[in-house]
């Protein structure tokens, strides 16, 4: 009987172990479907600080996973890791935590006691700032924040700064510091070797892993959680074998992320009755909210060629250098909703390192998707549907920042940094010329090549074999075709979120309170980004770290407590 049965290995999974591990008196057990990544086991392309192939590798991903990502769009290959580590052992390094008035919307919401004034402590306590000090920044925690410096800066980021400097976007020290737009030194999680340091790593190093009362376990598929009546006492697990497994805990915290946590609640009973019913699922709780409020940050891109004084000559080094933050001031928006990743290169391959991009999303999305169940069956993948751009608010936005990126790259100070702008998305025909394998790396070079010796047909070949015809000139003179392109082209960030939220007790599409327990049963928690009541303006990594800081400081204890007053019952019964 474990104090604590952490169903998930991903960024909160690791924290939350690491953590409540910290405690001798409590018996942990975490489990991961993925396999284990440690300091020692970390393959070459995680532990670069260019994140570039770690999410193409499929043995990294929930491989039959998939998305629609709005009306137009079909569905497509999404990727979520499934591995030790989760999201930070894949995504871009981004260590980034949004507007303090996003916290202090969780509260408005109904999310009681989460705001920014409660959020920071948890935000300083992860992190080791390197560059900046003070009541912002924290200096002990298990991620290690930086800037890349100045010297590593490709030409084509320095130009794209100073051609954003010249139309009015100042140029200022910290991401993480006061909230204001303008453009920014991208916050990065690495360590001081420059190399990835994700959950697994940072919080789950060698210390935490040789505690006696931590256990791990990885390629284990979590099929349900288990109930005594209305009290949650552990979870089936199926082997790599093939073998189940009962896991009995006093305390189960769902912890697999905001696509996998709801379908792991829906096939355990908590979910919209009349919908679990249907599949013969036995309904444990009728919590209709469980997989709704399904948020992403919905993203498009402007791209440029770039001749070779414009390359990065650093091709191993991080390519999120900059950002832009800037505000749409649309009706019903939020200062800095909008978010340009300023890119020294597009992609790992050679192709990519020819490429530099903006790549843009809208920080404050209002538009909401939905999960459900394809099955009850634990191996097939649930149905997502993100809905994006279906508020007008999400749509318009993006076709401002396509106008946005444009006249960015084609302002005079950029003349001598880039070729042919075009527009860009991470669509699944990109996705999959990007995978490893000799006649994709044939395809590549020989296109790579092409670009390089075309010249004056370079604009030729460019919309002919990348864009298929859509140039940026066609979709800023007619609204409509750009209407049209960023309908079918919408892509994510990798940031679901909020299909588990917290919120009131009175309301019915909260599925958590403030501390993560799950409405309508006992002993239950959710701790990853799908306690989200709404989107924050920014990569969601770090704001998930610091839920799982802030949700394991209520959780410390509590199951020792549980443990201690079952025995009395025991003891004292006639």
């Amino acid at each position: 009987m474990f104090d604590y049965l952490i169903l998930g290995g991903g960024s909160a999974g690791c924290v939350l172990a690491a953590r409540l591990s910290e405690d001798a008196r409590a018996n942990v057990c975490l489990v991961e479907a993925g396999r284990d990544i440690s300091a020692h086991t970390m393959p070459d392309a995680i532990r670069s600080r260019y994140p570039g192939r770690a999410y193409l590798d499929t043995r990294n991903i929930w491989q039959q996973l998939k998305a629609r990502m709005s009306a137009s769009a079909t569905l497509r290959r999404y990727e979520q890791a499934r591995l030790l580590g989760g999201g930070s052992a894949i995504n871009a390094l981004m260590a980034n935590r949004g507007s303090p008035a996003d916290y202090d919307e969780w509260e408005t919401l109904g999310a009681d006691g989460w705001n920014w004034r409660t959020c920071l402590p948890y935000f300083r306590k992860l992190e080791t700032d390197c560059d900046f000090s003070g009541p912002l920044h924290g200096d002990e925690g298990p991620v290690r924040v930086q800037r890349t410096p100045w010297p590593r800066i490709s030409p084509f980021v320095h130009a794209v700064l100073a051609a954003l400097a010249d139309s009015g976007h100042a140029l200022h020290d910290d991401q993480n510091g006061p909230w204001e737009d303008g453009t920014f030194i991208g916050s990065i999680a690495v360590s001081a070797k420059g190399e990835r340091i994700p959950t697994s790593v940072c919080y789950l190093d060698d210390a935490a892993r040789a505690r006696a009362n931590l256990s791990i376990r990885t390629g284990d598929v979590v099929e349900r959680i288990l109930f005594d009546g209305k009290r949650a006492i552990g979870a089936c697990i199926v082997r790599a074998d093939g073998t189940r497994e009962e896991l009995k805990a006093h305390r189960v915290i769902v912890s697999a992320g905001a696509i996998h946590s709801p379908a792991l609640l829906m096939r355990s009973g908590i979910g919209p009755a009349d919908e679990l019913a249907a599949l013969g699922i036995d309904v444990r709780a009728d919590r209709p909210g469980v997989g709704r409020n399904l948020m992403e940050h919905p993203s498009i891109a402007v791209s440029a060629f770039l001749p070779r004084s414009a390359r990065t000559p650093f091709a191993n080094e991080h390519h999120e250098q900059a950002i832009v933050r800037f505000s749409s001031n649309l009706p019903n928006t939020v200062q800095g909703d909008m978010h340009g990743a300023i890119l020294s290169r597009s992609g790992w391959h050679s192709v990519g390192y020819r490429l530099g991009t903006i790549f843009f999303w809208v920080n404050k999305s209002y538009s909401r998707g939905r999960v459900t169940l394809a099955s009850a069956n634990a191996f097939d993948e649930p149905k997502v549907d993100f809905a994006m751009l279906s508020d007008s608010r999400d749509l318009e936005r993006l076709k401002l920042a396509l106008r946005f990126g444009a006249s960015a790259l084609a302002s005079p100070a950029m003349n001598a940094h880039r070729d042919v702008i075009f527009p860009s998305s991470y669509s699944p025909r990109v996705a999959a010329v990007a995978v490893p394998g000799m006649w994709n790396a044939a395809q590549r070079g020989a296109l790579s090549a092409m670009l390089d010796i075309a010249g004056p047909l370079r604009r030729a070949l460019i919309e002919r074999v990348v864009t298929q015809g859509v140039t940026i000139g066609s979709l800023l003179a007619d609204d409509q075709a750009m209407t049209e392109f960023v309908m079918r082209s919408v892509g994510g960030t990798w940031h679901p979120s909020g299909t588990c939220r917290m919120g009131s007790s009175n309301d019915p599409h909260a599925v958590t309170d403030a501390r993560g327990a799950v409405y309508g049963v006992e002993g239950l928690h959710v701790c990853d980004a799908s306690l989200m009541p709404s989107i924050p303006c920014a990569n969601t990594n770090v704001p998930t770290i610091m839920i799982a800081e802030r949700v394991a400081d209520a959780l410390r204890g509590s199951a020792h407590d549980a443990r201690e007053a079952a025995a009395r019952a025991v003891n004292y019964a006639p």
